[in-house]
């Protein structure tokens, strides 16, 4: 990973790291704060060898020596139960030998006769105590150790050369080392989790994923806007705002996709509710207005049709009214508040909606728009929900499939496409949509679906019991009829 690849992660990751750095962070403060504390006396013992006062150099260089071989084994002497049975016994103390020596500390510098002695204690008087005490009693083991027999000059000694003072500050918790411990481990666990989540990812966030699953270029990139949850429909003619450019854009790529044979007619597809497919629709259709053509904008998602309620038009009559042969299209098409833009609903939701959009009454229709406007856009049903989708991208002039940042998994979007390719409809391009502006996205969906644009999620129900309460509304407008 280099410095680039961190940076990408930090920023669509921040919020793993944050949250993993904050939660290390006040566990280590909880610690702190819950660490009993405790104080440290310590005292030094100076080592020497006995001898004469005429002895020669050599002889006060080897007892010199003598004294730093000493040293390593009385430090381990001063850590023992014996010395610390001693110091109980002395003091009074209400604790076994081991537990004082789980406390004793001895340390000595390499070719010094000097030896550190520490203890901790909750209390610092006591730990002051127990570290001169101690060292008082091993002063008084070693001459009994060194001495040979009774009334001779012993071949050692131990002097305490500097004896232990109350101390005033606790060496236990540290409190700034174990804050700015807390932040590093944090920020390093942080991450290394988004790093893992990075590499478990399987959604789709970049443009090189994108064209490699649909073998396809990717021909717009739209920002996620949340103004599109109450108003759908983009006002071009006084708006100049982020998501406006970005379909101005996405119009400009659209007439260049095939400049000897521009598409007219085009299917507005996705793999999955809730990657704002209908919204792209919507807008790509009155971005192609804004430039002075005539379009038509269809709902051909009998199935949860949308168009009617974000463009405040009336719903009752449509695309399946005119294919059942109750209407006639010009009975049904409708002006829209925008200029350049009529819009064809979808119409009562027939019970057999695949059948009806696979016949060639649709076909016709959509000839008869093509021979009227200069550009058809058709929304359809997601893909890997029913078929529909796929059987008027076989009729149109090609689709765009709407990938949704973050959220569209890469196998979804790959079946998606395998369903295209099944039934040799041409997938013209890719859109990314509702990519944030900064940090990353999440969003949950499930078979019952609700729309990007929709202002509150629905009460889920069933396929059929949608099917059967749509099919009744059908036969009722067909007899008023």
């Amino acid at each position: 990973m280099n410095l680039h690849d961190l940076v990408r992660l930090l920023r669509s990751r921040w919020v793993t790291v944050l949250s993993t750095t904050v939660v290390v962070f006040f566990a280590a403060l909880v610690v702190t704060l819950t660490t009993a504390p405790l104080y440290q006396a310590s005292t030094r013992l100076f080592v020497s060898t006995t001898g004469s006062a005429s002895a020669s150099a050599t002889d006060r260089f080897q007892g010199n020596r003598l004294s730093q071989e000493r040293v390593l084994s009385y430090t381990e002497l001063l850590k023992g139960q014996t010395v610390a049975q001693r110091t109980i016994d002395k003091l009074g103390l209400d604790i076994t030998a081991d537990e004082l020596r789980s406390r004793v500390q001895a340390s000595a510098k390499a070719d010094t006769v000097l030896i550190s002695v520490s203890v901790l204690d909750g209390s610092p008087v006591r730990a002051r105590d127990i570290a001169n005490a101690l060292s008082d009693e091993f002063v008084v083991m070693v001459s009994e150790l060194e001495t040979p027999a009774p009334g001779v000059r012993p071949d050692a000694r131990v002097v305490v050369e500097q004896r232990a003072s109350i101390p005033s500050n606790p060496v236990v918790p540290k409190k700034f080392r174990n804050l700015a411990l807390g932040i590093v481990l944090g920020l390093t666990l942080g991450i290394a989790l988004a790093a893992v989540r990075d590499l478990l990812e399987n959604t789709v966030k970049d443009r090189e994923t994108l064209e490699s699953l649909t073998g396809v270029g990717l021909v717009g990139t739209i920002p996620l806007d949340k103004e599109r949850r109450n108003q759908p429909a983009i006002a071009f003619d006084r708006e100049n705002s982020a998501i406006s450019e970005a379909f101005r854009k996405l119009r400009t790529n659209l007439q260049f996709l095939a400049v000897d044979n521009p598409p007219r007619v085009i299917v507005i597809l996705s793999s999955t509710p809730g990657e704002g497919k209908s919204t792209t629709a919507i807008n790509i259709a009155l971005a192609l207005a804004e430039s002075g053509k005539s379009v038509v904008l269809v709902d051909g998602d009998m199935r949860r049709p949308s168009m009617d309620k974000y463009l405040d038009l009336v719903g009752a009559v449509g695309f399946s009214t005119v294919l059942s042969g109750v209407a006639s299209l010009d009975e049904v098409l409708q002006e829209s508040k925008f200029p350049n833009l009529k819009v064809l609903t979808a119409g009562p939701t027939p019970p057999n909606p695949s059948e009806l959009l696979g016949s060639q009454a649709a076909m016709k229709l959509l000839e008869d728009l093509r021979s009227q406007f200069d550009y058809v856009i058709v929304d359809t049903a997601p893909l890997l929900a029913v078929t529909d989708g796929a059987i008027l991208a076989t009729v149109a002039d090609g689709a765009l499939i709407m990938t949704r940042y973050g959220v569209t998994k890469r196998e979804q979007l790959t079946h998606a496409v395998g369903t295209l390719e099944s039934v040799g409809a041409a997938l013209l391009g890719a859109v990314l949509t509702m990519v944030p502006v900064r940090g990353s996205g999440a969003y949950s969906y499930n078979y019952s679906y609700s729309y990007y644009g929709q202002r509150t999620a629905e009460a889920p129900e069933s396929f059929e019991e949608g099917e059967n309460s749509k099919s009744s509304r059908v036969e009722g407008h067909q007899s008023k009829r």
